[in-house]
């Protein structure tokens, strides 16, 4: 097993517990996450990258930031989603 995985697991969840204490906090809404993080995979998914990074690199690089996302869509509706559920969105979606 690559001790890499299990490291970015806890680093994305670390990052959507973050999220969440800003959102608990009133620093930032669940929207403003959804909108900078939408922003963030926009540029990540852009065509001028299309020439650097091949399409499923760019979506390798895209996978935390929809992890996030969905781990704030699900804040907004009162859960937290462990990562496998969460990954398991993601795939579903793409």
């Amino acid at each position: 097993m690559n001790t890499a995985n299990p490291q970015l697991e806890g680093l994305y969840l670390a990052l959507a517990a973050i999220n969440r204490l800003l959102v608990d906090k009133g620093l930032a809404t669940h929207d403003e996450l959804r909108e900078t993080l939408e922003a963030a995979e926009s540029k990540v998914l852009s065509n001028e990258r299309a020439d650097h990074i091949s399409a499923s690199n760019r979506k390798a690089v895209a996978f935390p930031i929809r992890l996030l996302m969905l781990a704030n869509e699900a804040h907004a509706s009162g859960k937290i989603i462990g990562f496998d559920d969460l990954a398991r969105e993601i795939g579903r979606r793409t």
